[in-house]
């Protein structure tokens, strides 16, 4: 009788071993790089292909895999090494500050209103601040310039769900009328924004971007919406997403990015990619599991900042993976990005992965005195950006030593990674067991549908494997990032997006220029654990002396 289970339960195992090395990095992809081109295809990020996988193919992931499981075996911290089950990324010992001091923004006592309205809506925010705060411009006229612009330009772009016209007008309203009574709430006081259709605003619909949800809503509005909303800022719309976390194919359409209209925006903030780039916010607010940030900041060349996994509550957020998400800003430069991470950052009762740490930012701090790394392999021979190249060349002129060092860790992540496929298919599990998945707009072999079924055949065991070298590499990721403050990478080279993301650092992705095809390219600093602070002092050296990030889309600078 034993032998005749073991004969049926065999071909059942093969096809978990089979699904299990499909879902993984696979099909010569150098071993789980991400490239420029994968930006195209969001499945791509996470290195997804449902084909049936060659022998070869099926061979060199057992290995990585193998090989992962052999150095886990032989590490001496082997019976310390616990699955992050609830995923923390302080390594032991770390613990991050909690002495919060006033923030020093060095922002300029006056600016020049522009004539022009275009004008106007292209300022970032840290300038629109100190208009609003001397009264040179309304919080009203501010919002209807982008409401305005809005609804010029949103169905060009396919990148709105809800425009929230009414709300925003009386909220910019109270604003004006508050200002005029000598209260003023900081930077963000009377301040247009947006948010991806993820977050829940209570009284609004949340769609996640997909059919099944486009019609659901919720009884309270996300921690990160009511902090917003408390310093000041005016709520203007929910822009779109890729269907629930992925790309930008959603229900509607696929959203587009301004500098090519024939080109989606990436994704899988794709309408806060967008809508910033267009100028029809200042900011907005994305969210990032591997990729969803940097890669749609990138192809819209605005700029994207990842904070590190546990600083910002992701209560009232659609979960894709609850060890993986992130929320963060993306807008028109450094600065703006700090000042709203400021905002939304903190210890939050509703979401128990916050952790407390201090942001303690200031323009008076020396950004000469950190000490800069960079992955020098990424920056030479044949696939070294000129552009890439072009950021170490405004360092160094600005008198900023780099100390070279390689990326090299003992764990790939690219079988690790396979963790958000898992936590993807349990948060929606109902969605595949009432086959309310054949909804979803994409339904290609690398879509949602697929991988969400496949990813069930992954084995529990395999997950808490990928948890126990998960522990690994984070502690390896810290040790290598101990001895820099920040360290500046191509934003798509070697592996360091699936790292980082799977390791919690945060990462500030910033224009560089153009590609000769005329798409925007970008860089991006690393820096440790919660100190964030490092990368807007340098990313704001970059920016103070480049106009990158003051391009503008031609078609929408109108």
């Amino acid at each position: 009788m034993e032998r005749k289970n073991r004969s049926r339960s065999q071909p059942f195992l093969f096809l978990v071993a089979v699904a299990f090395l499909a879902v993984g990095f696979t099909l010569g992809r150098k071993a789980g790089e991400i490239t420029p081109i994968s930006i195209d295809a969001a499945a791509d990020l996470i290195g997804l292909s449902f084909s049936p996988p060659e022998k070869d193919s099926m061979i060199a992931a057992l290995n990585t895999q193998r090989n992962n499981f052999e150095i886990l075996r032989k590490t001496k911290l082997e019976n310390s090494v616990a699955p992050a089950l609830i995923f923390n990324p302080l390594p032991q010992g770390f613990f991050p500050s909690q002495l919060q001091k006033p923030y020093d923004w060095g922002l300029p006592a006056t600016v020049t209103l522009p004539e022009k309205e275009n004008d106007i809506a292209y300022l970032p925010l840290n300038q629109l601040a100190v208009l609003i705060k001397t009264k040179q411009i309304s919080s009203e006229r501010l919002t209807k310039i982008y409401l305005d612009r809005i609804k010029t330009y949103a169905d060009t772009l396919q990148c709105l769900i809800t425009l929230l016209e009414e709300p925003a007008l009386q909220k910019a309203r109270e604003m004006d009328q508050e200002l005029a009574s000598g209260k003023y709430r900081g930077p963000l006081h009377g301040i247009p924004y947006g948010i991806k259709d993820l977050l829940s605003v209570k009284g609004t619909k949340t769609t996640w971007g997909a059919n099944p949800y486009k019609d659901q809503s919720f009884d309270e509005t996300a921690t990160v919406v009511e902090k917003l909303n408390e310093a000041g800022g005016v709520l203007v719309g929910k822009f779109t997403l890729g269907a629930l976390a992925m790309g930008d194919i959603w229900y509607g359409g696929v959203t587009k990015n301004p500098w090519n209209l024939s080109q989606g925006s990436s994704g899988s903030s794709a309408g806060s990619a967008s809508a910033v780039s267009a100028g029809l916010v200042p900011f907005a607010i994305g969210t990032e599991t591997l990729g969803s940030i940097v890669s749609p900041s990138t192809r819209n060349g605005v700029t994207g900042l990842r904070p590190t996994y546990g600083r910002v509550s992701k209560h009232g957020a659609m979960a894709l993976s609850w060890s993986m998400d992130k929320i963060g800003p993306i807008s028109r430069s450094v600065l703006d990005n700090a000042i709203v991470l400021a905002v939304i950052n903190g210890r939050d009762e509703k979401d128990a992965s916050t952790i407390p740490a201090s942001f303690n930012y200031s323009a008076k701090n020396d950004v000469k005195k950190l000490k800069i790394g960079y992955f020098k392999a990424f920056f030479e021979g044949e696939r070294a950006s000129k552009n890439d190249q072009a950021v170490i060349e405004v360092l160094k002129n600005q008198g900023i030593e780099l100390h070279p060092l390689e990326l090299k860790t003992s764990m790939n992540p690219g079988p690790i990674v396979n963790m958000l496929v898992v936590e993807g298919a349990a948060a929606f599990d109902e969605l595949t067991r009432l086959d309310l998945d054949d909804q979803l707009v994409a339904q290609a072999r690398n879509s949602w549908p697929n991988i969400f079924r496949a990813a069930r055949l992954i084995p529990a065991v395999e997950y808490v494997q990928m948890s126990r070298q998960r522990s690994l590499l984070i502690a390896e990721m810290h040790e290598l990032m101990k001895d820099y403050d920040v360290i500046v990478t191509p934003s798509f080279a070697g592996q360091q997006l699936q790292i980082t993301n799977l390791t919690g650092h945060p990462a500030l992705c910033m224009p560089n220029g153009f590609a000769e095809n005329g798409s925007p390219t970008s860089i991006t600093l690393l820096a440790n654990l919660f100190e964030e602070e490092k990368l807007i002092m340098l990313g704001r050296l970059i920016q103070e002396n480049t106009d990158w990030q003051a391009k503008r889309p031609p078609m929408f600078d109108k």
